[in-house]
């Protein structure tokens, strides 16, 4: 077990996380090898009674803790038997589809292969294929964590730990391995269709009326983005701010099922086509490098004409603060899955997310963020998990859950943890 401390070499980097704008020094990091390493932490927080916090990898998200920090990143065990698989904490979903693919498998991953799997699957997982096959919570199977008071459990479907881990996140322990299925998936059709600013309203609504009607063997979502003018991207979109519709479809008349969409304006860019799942990151191309942001989001149970036009004015190309907003579709399995953790929105029909880069500090962001989702607010029905970036209120998160499970969570956080030493 190796342990740094701040002005060490190596420190910085222990700390640092994908997510920039939140600062953290924690007095202790303890670089995790094995599960056991784990529990001597977890053991020495107690003894030293300090508040304890994990960093994981990927886009794992940077923890604020001035005690003991854990970080698990070098947990990267990937195991296939089946259609099961066996991962270590710091196991990215880029080597599980990889490992997955050998055996014509595929994980319920998400838009970005850099994306750490714990983490994900702990916040619900909401993927390429979900409206499919679920969330990534839906199909885990087991969990070795490392309770508060130093114990290294495997618990499964029906304890109440299991429960609470699966979607409630952090608070309970820290978690070094997953077991979860895997599908039987190996290609997909899937890319973009890419649309100038000045054709949004008429896209937006086009979108959203076809994506009413798609089967549940699409997944999809459409993406308004400020790109910039920089020489890796393609020459018809590079420097526009433009409307990217995402698609991630299991059927195989894919070109028949997106015509509406083709027709909807004139499209930019196609990159619509049959590609392996070991491809499926090429989808949102999402940013790979470690940055500042802040984000939030809402859940609504429709999306009419009213709607649109006020997310235009708060996050379009227009709006005060420079935003990336993505909506997507729910339904489908999302809307029928009874999973083993904390509850889904299951009544939802859309999720509305706005991101921005933090470059003046994160209050102009708040309040920018704050104007869009009042304005959805009378249609909203909650707030998504995986889609809180950066610091948010208690209320805000409490926002995120069924109101009977934040009641049972707050019940087993004092059961587990009753010295409230995890964050």
């Amino acid at each position: 077990m190796n342990t740094l401390r701040p002005g060490q070499d190596g420190y910085a980097e222990e700390v640092a996380g994908f997510q920039t704008s939140i600062a953290t020094q924690p007095a202790v990091v303890v670089a995790a090898e094995t599960a056991e390493d784990v529990v001597a932490a977890v053991k020495y927080a107690a003894e030293h009674d300090l508040p304890v916090s994990v960093q994981s990898t990927g886009h794992g998200l940077t923890t604020g803790t001035d005690g003991l920090l854990i970080s698990t990143r070098r947990l990267t065990d990937v195991e296939i038997d089946g259609d099961t698989a066996r991962v270590g904490a710091g196991v990215r979903w880029g080597a599980v589809i990889e490992a997955a693919a050998k055996h014509g498998l595929a994980p319920l991953s998400g838009s970005s292969p850099d994306v750490g799997v714990v983490g994900y699957t702990l916040s619900g997982g909401f993927g390429l294929m979900a409206r499919r096959f679920g969330r990534a919570a839906d199909h885990v199977r087991a969990i070795d964590v490392v309770t508060p008071g130093g114990e290294l459990r495997t618990v499964t479907p029906g304890s109440e730990l299991f429960w609470a881990l699966l979607g409630g996140r952090a608070g309970f322990g820290i978690v070094t391995a997953l077991e979860f299925g895997l599908v039987p998936v190996t290609e997909l059709y899937g890319g973009g269709l890419y649309f100038d600013a000045g054709d949004l309203p008429a896209v937006l609504r086009a979108w959203r009326t076809w994506a009413m009607t798609a089967p549940d063997e699409l997944t999809t979502s459409i993406a308004v983005v400020p790109l910039p003018d920089l020489p890796f991207l393609p020459e018809p979109i590079r420097g526009k701010h433009v409307a990217n519709i995402r698609i991630a479809y299991l059927g195989e008349d894919g070109d028949s099922v997106v015509a509406p969409l083709r027709a909807a304006a004139p499209v930019l860019l196609d990159t619509l086509k049959r590609l392996p799942y070991t491809d499926s990151g090429s989808i949102a191309s999402d940013p790979p490098h470690p940055h500042p942001y802040h984000g939030t989001n809402a859940t609504v149970e429709v999306l009419n004409d009213g709607m649109l036009t006020s997310i235009l004015e708060h996050a379009g190309p227009g709006a005060p603060v420079e935003t990336v907003l993505i909506i997507d579709r729910l339904g489908g399995e999302l809307a029928r899955r009874e999973g083993n953790g904390v509850g889904w929105d299951a009544k939802a029909e859309f999720v509305v997310r706005a991101l921005s880069v933090v470059e003046d500090g994160v209050e102009t962001i708040r309040r920018a963020h704050a104007k869009l989702f009042d304005a959805l607010a009378p249609w909203s029905t909650g707030r998504l998990l995986p889609f809180l970036y950066g610091e948010h209120s208690p209320a805000e998160l409490a926002a995120a859950f069924p109101a009977a499970d934040v009641t049972r969570l707050k019940q087993l956080k004092t059961k587990y943890d009753p010295a409230g030493r995890f964050g």
